[in-house]
């Protein structure tokens, strides 16, 4: 029985060995170039199944409203095509958002947590829900289902950076030692 089970280990092992997914596919190649907003504009329900669609020749370049120009550039220097404009019939192309609730509004229904494709949103059943910023990508999928519409797109804002400098060792203050007084001038 062990030498059975052995034997079924090693061919599963050398079966995903020959027939793991390439990596380094167009397919991923092109998914990584898509910016994973997940927002169905382009026709298709997330970025891999439009980077699946491009790839087979099904779906044109130019369908990715978020992806922008730039991102049509880039998919026509992948595949070596000429580059297009953008089809507006999927949607323009917009300065980046982020969905914020308005929690004295929100009615805890889950509807737009249910909407949200890449789980942004959190919050408990007839509570307040509220948007993880770094998660969002500005989608607007959650925006339908809202029964009381108290979900707002705002421009998305870059994190603030401190603007701090190296300093040079020898500039930094030493230390006290514990328990040893200040002194006063």
């Amino acid at each position: 029985m062990l030498a059975l089970l052995l034997g079924i280990g090693l061919v599963l092992l050398l079966s995903a060995r020959k027939w793991k997914p390439d990596e380094d596919s167009v397919v991923e190649q092109i998914n990584r170039i898509l910016p994973q907003t997940q927002c169905g504009q382009c026709g298709y329900p997330g970025c891999r199944p439009y980077a699946e669609a491009i790839a087979s020749g099904e779906a044109d370049i130019n369908q990715c409203p978020p992806g922008g120009e730039a991102g049509v550039k880039a998919l026509a220097d992948l595949l070596g095509r000429e580059p297009k404009p953008l089809d507006t019939s999927h949607g323009e192309t917009k300065a980046p958002v982020v969905a914020v609730i308005d929690e004295d509004r929100c009615i805890g229904c889950k509807l737009c947590i249910q909407a949200c494709p890449v789980d942004a949103i959190v919050g408990a059943p007839k509570m307040m829900h509220t948007v993880i910023a770094d998660e969002c990508t500005g989608c607007e999928l959650c925006l339908p289902p809202c029964p009381v519409d108290c979900i707002d797109l705002v421009p998305r804002r870059r994190p603030f950076i401190w603007p701090v400098t190296d300093v040079a060792p020898e500039s930094r203050a030493e230390p006290r030692p514990a328990g040893a007084e200040r002194e006063h001038a």
